[in-house]
């Protein structure tokens, strides 16, 4: 009878002990480690294999420029999203992992993409729901494909038999978290188990060139569930974040082997599925009939993409002892160096007061070139005089005061000039980078002091 070996492992961050530990030495966490059953010694692999009756060989190293060179064209997906965001295209044989809060949509997104698919053969694999369940989703969204193959299955020798009579072109598995190896004695979900099972649609993804999609589940603080190996192991990790109580969605790449990692796709929820939004700017401005104080416009870039959103922001009397800063979609500590740059360079006592700051819409923006759009949004609200709706500003404040430049000044000025706003104000510096005459239907206004810009707006 072979020897039953047994570990303990790390449920937050897959760290692999002989002995039950209290608190884990790499996350620090306490009460993480859970014994799991190991590959008994002897026991025969039987995962995925691309040709069982031939016998592998070991690899040869070569040399770098004996290496053939050559650029396989990308798959075209429906979704122009999706796409935008993977770098232009799926890569044949690349392995894709999608996380997200429950409830935002994932299945959704990746079952709209394999109806989608009319000529290609796709099998979606389901651990959490019935080929019932997944019908009546497919009807709500109301596509229809011949070609999109429904599989009910957590076994991945199973799947793998499957595979190799269907020989599907793409493979979707919802969700990783719950597929079983009979290779590790352990429960679905647990460190051994999601490190196995993806080790072995990697390695099916490799030899084969068919791309797979993964859904992973996130912990309570938004990380991917199972072990930090598993984001080491995919080609590419996107991350569909957004409200649950709002209809936006929005699809980030937070690892992509195959192209960058700044681009973003944004998608509208209803009941019918999700719609892509082409024109983001018109959905994230807010319409107003009338100016109201505390409210500015930036336009900012997310890869190769100008966006323009809105910043709102609210000045008012600190009603208790310690003044409250609140900052939604916008980092806080940079708030409070932009309030600190507006007490100490322009005189401005904001510190005796509570500033609240919203980035509309529920996207969460990084971009220093907001900057500018916040100082005014706050400025606006603690004077309580409203900024004109055609102004637009982007640009990025130093400790100093000074407006800085930021980068891809022309996209951002096309991009606003194309929704009709009459001004732009941005940095005064580095204005012979770009060709100011190809603008007409626009004005730049060049500011270098962020006084230069109070005394424009307000006077």
């Amino acid at each position: 009878m072979a020897k039953v070996k047994s570990s303990f492992f790390c449920q937050n961050c897959g760290a692999q002990s002989t002995k039950w530990i209290g608190r884990c030495p790499s996350c620090n966490e306490w009460n993480t480690y859970v014994e799991e059953l190991l590959e008994p010694v002897g026991a025969a692999k039987k995962g995925w294999e691309k040709n069982p009756e031939k016998k592998s060989r070991a690899a040869q190293p070569l040399l770098i420029h004996h290496i053939p060179l050559s650029e396989e064209p990308r798959i075209q997906l429906p979704d122009l999203e999706l796409n935008r965001v993977m770098g232009g295209g799926l890569v044949a044989g690349s392995i894709t992992l999608l996380g997200g809060e429950p409830g935002i949509g994932k299945s959704t997104l990746l079952l709209q993409l394999a109806l989608q698919l009319q000529f290609t053969k796709v099998l979606y694999i389901s651990g959490e729901e019935s080929e019932q369940q997944i019908r009546m989703r497919a009807e709500r969204i109301g596509l229809n494909n011949q070609s999109c193959y429904i599989l009910a299955e957590t076994s991945t020798q199973q799947i793998f038999n499957q595979i190799a009579q269907l020989e599907p072109e793409m493979v979707i598995i919802d969700s990783v978290q719950t597929l079983q190896s009979n290779l590790i004695e352990s429960s679905p979900g647990s460190v051994s188990q999601i490190r196995e099972c993806s080790a072995e649609f990697l390695r099916y993804a490799k030899e084969t060139g068919v791309p797979v999609f993964l859904i992973g589940h996130i912990t309570k603080d938004g990380a991917i569930a199972g072990p930090k190996v598993l984001e080491h192991m995919v080609d590419t990790v996107l991350q569909f974040e957004g409200d649950r109580h709002h209809i936006y969605r929005i699809l980030r790449a937070l690892k992509n082997r195959f192209g960058s990692t700044s681009e973003l796709g944004i998608y509208e929820m209803f009941g019918a599925g999700l719609k892509q939004v082409e024109n983001p700017s018109q959905v994230l401005i807010s319409q107003k009939d009338e100016s109201l104080s505390g409210s500015a416009i930036a336009c900012t870039l997310e890869g190769l993409r100008p966006m323009l959103i809105e910043a709102q922001s609210l000045v008012s009397s600190a009603v208790y002892g310690t003044p409250q800063r609140s900052s939604t979609g916008f980092d806080l500590r940079r708030l409070n160096m932009l309030l600190a740059v507006l007490e100490k360079r322009c005189g401005f006592k904001l510190g005796a007061k509570d500033v609240f700051l919203n980035i509309t819409g529920g996207i969460r923006v990084e971009d220093p070139a907001i900057d500018l759009a916040v100082i005014c949004a706050v400025l606006s609200s603690s004077e309580d005089i409203p900024i004109r709706q055609r102004y637009c500003f982007s640009g990025e404040v130093g400790l100093s005061g000074e407006i800085r430049p930021v980068n891809r000044i022309d996209l951002r000025i096309k991009e606003a000039e194309k929704l009709g706003f009459e001004k732009m104000f941005c940095s005064r510096y580095k204005m012979n980078a770009f060709e100011k005459d190809r603008f007409s239907g626009i004005e730049i206004i060049p500011v270098a002091k962020v006084e230069e810009v109070f005394q424009l707006l307000f006077g």
